[in-house]
Parts: structure tokens; C-alpha cells; sequence
């Protein structure tokens, strides 16, 4: 990062192909259910229980999602896998939106949530660890029965 540019905090979203230029970024309501999986509906929803900042509107009254509305998307799908209750991610999205002085806040929210990650991550490694030996075991069994019968 060079010392002219700001920090902020953004995800993925889109990939670089699919990607309008900033200013020239106006989604429809539809080109987002297509790009995230997201129904409409689902968007709808975000919008309305305050977990997606203010989304503008044409002159018609239609959503036009932005790069950065895109990003955010991103980084709730992320959330989501992580398994952070609606509750968490929707009170993240108020801390983002209250501004830098949210930061440890937000820190911990975010803290937590990868304690609770790493905890699920070793829950999971544990049993790939049964189900390979319980494989290991039905795969020799098998070689062994193959073995002893009479060709």
C-alpha cells in the first residue's frame, strides 16, 4: 500500500472480469441473485434487517447495487461459512456502519468468531481422523477377504 491510499476494509466480491468500473458499477437486483446465488428475495432481506448498508435506488425505484454492495456480499457469504449467527453478522454490519471508532469492537467480534472456526476446524480434523481409519479398515478387510477366496 502506498502513502496516498486509504485503508479499507473489503473482501473479494466479484472477479476482475465480471467487474464494472467504479462509477460505472449499477447492478440490478437480478445481475446479484446471478452473481452471488443469493436470491432476490435473500437480498431483500439483508436490506431489510439492517445487514446491507443502504442500497441505492434508480429513478425508478429499482436497487443498483455497487462494487463495494458486491464486496460486502462477499464478505457476509464468508461470515455465513463461518457459521456467525445472523444476530453477529447484522450487529458487525452496525459497528461498520457507527464508523473507525468501532475497531476493537469489531475486532472482537471477529475474534471470537475465528476462535470458534479453529474449534470446529479440530472437531472436523478429529474425525477425518476416525472415518480414514474406519476406511483403512473396511479397504484391508476387503483385500483380505479377496485373499482367502478360491479362484
Amino acid at each position: 500500500m502506498d502513502a496516498t491510499s486509504t485503508r479499507t476494509d473489503t473482501c473479494g466480491g466479484l472477479p476482475d472480469a465480471d467487474r464494472r468500473p467504479d462509477g460505472q458499477d449499477s447492478y440490478t437486483i437480478s445481475e446479484v441473485a446471478a452473481f452471488t446465488g443469493l436470491t432476490a428475495h435473500t437480498l431483500r432481506w439483508y436490506e431489510r434487517i439492517g445487514l446491507m448498508p443502504h442500497i441505492d435506488r434508480s429513478h425508478t425505484g429499482q436497487r443498483r447495487y455497487s462494487n463495494r454492495d458486491l464486496d460486502w456480499l462477499d464478505l457476509v457469504g464468508k461470515l455465513r461459512l463461518t457459521g456467525m449467527p445472523v444476530a453477529d453478522m447484522v450487529r458487525y454490519a452496525e459497528l461498520v456502519r457507527e464508523g473507525d471508532h468501532t475497531y476493537g469492537a469489531r475486532y472482537e467480534l471477529l475474534e471470537a468468531t475465528r476462535r470458534d472456526v479453529r474449534a470446529r476446524i479440530e472437531e472436523l480434523q478429529d474425525t477425518l481422523a476416525v472415518l480414514d481409519r474406519k476406511i483403512n479398515f473396511y479397504a484391508d478387510a476387503g483385500r483380505a477377504l479377496a485373499s482367502e477366496r478360491p479362484r
